[in-house]
């Protein structure tokens, strides 16, 4: 049975970051004839009195003010429109009481200084674009601010990087709330791959190398349709024809993963196809996913997926 998806607050104001808001409303208010289940409602709301001027010269109308906050399940912050400026205290103010009783959290790019002003993220794991994450980390010391990744999820709050980065954060909530198999159907629609591996660390600059850096799509292409087998480091760095200590360093550069933890994404992404698509029990699934145990696999999936594989199934399998 499909979850009941709730309303999704979208905040607009003046200033407005137009690709972050574009995202949220692409992904969470399109409509969706292809689905024969309840997609997401959606509002777009005012945090600022009068006209509401987007980046590119044009206005955005809302659906209400502040108060539709109060019934959001889901309120997704776009970049603010500057660091230097404080948000509104009233905004902190309804973010903090939809917090309280329970509504989840999404912010893309810099929308992640909203929700450390309102005090959010203390504690947790977050991050922003890369160019802000010493700014984040110096101005609010109570958060981990992780610059490396593409979103982190901290349960109830997901923060995002940069802008493109907005897209991860939001198909990764349509899975946890649809499963993987209708994340996918998005991102094709989307025209876009289904789950980016890596973090921001393959778009920082860096010096350009001197000699050319091998392509790796081959190599991850082959690892997975071998995904059953035992692969290391030592097994992909000769498919790439390379050292170990070169391949290692050049696939973590091009990534912003080290192979181990990249295989283990592409192990546990295939486990949940698997788990929505098949009737096969996990002791099978675990072994075409290229573990050892049944007992290691479901302690990775949980890890990773918060999840136990047999609840996972239970929730977004096909029967």
């Amino acid at each position: 049975m499909q979850p009941t998806p709730g309303l999704v607050a979208i905040l607009a104001y003046d200033g407005l970051c137009t690709f972050e808001f574009g995202v949220a409303v692409e992904i969470f208010g399109l409509e969706r004839p292809e689905f024969d289940f309840p997609w997401y409602q959606h509002r777009i709301v005012a945090v600022d009195d009068g006209p509401m001027r987007a980046m590119g010269g044009f206005q955005v109308l809302a659906d209400g003010g502040m108060e539709l906050l109060e019934t959001a399940r889901t309120i997704v912050v776009p970049g603010w429109r500057s660091r230097n400026e404080p948000p509104p205290p009233a905004l902190l103010e309804a973010l903090r009481r939809a917090h309280g009783r329970g509504a989840r959290l999404l912010s893309i790019c810099s929308g992640a200084f909203v929700l450390a002003a309102a005090g959010l993220l203390d504690g947790l794991g977050a991050t922003t674009h890369w160019r802000y994450t010493d700014e984040l980390a110096d101005s609010f010391p109570a958060i981990r601010v992780d610059p490396h990744v593409l979103y982190v999820d901290s349960g109830q709050v997901i923060t995002s990087a940069g802008s493109a980065a907005g897209i991860d954060a939001c198909l990764h909530l349509v899975a946890r709330d649809y499963g993987v198999q209708v994340a996918n159907s998005v991102a094709r629609r989307l025209v876009m791959s289904p789950q980016r591996t890596g973090g921001q660390a393959q778009f920082i600059p860096s010096p350009v190398s001197r000699t050319p850096r091998s392509d790796l799509s081959s190599v991850m292409q082959w690892a997975r349709e071998r995904l059953h087998k035992p692969l290391g480091v030592r097994e992909l760095a000769s498919q790439a024809a390379m050292s170990e200590r070169t391949f290692l360093r050049h696939f973590t550069q091009a990534c912003g993963l080290s192979p181990k933890a990249w295989l283990q994404h592409e192990r546990l992404a295939r486990a949940r196809e698997l788990l929505e698509s098949t009737e096969d029990n996990t002791d099978n699934i675990a072994q075409l996913c290229g573990y050892r145990s049944v007992e290691s696999f479901r302690v990775a999936f949980r890890s990773v997926v918060g999840l136990a594989p047999s609840v996972y199934r239970e929730r977004f399998g096909r029967g």
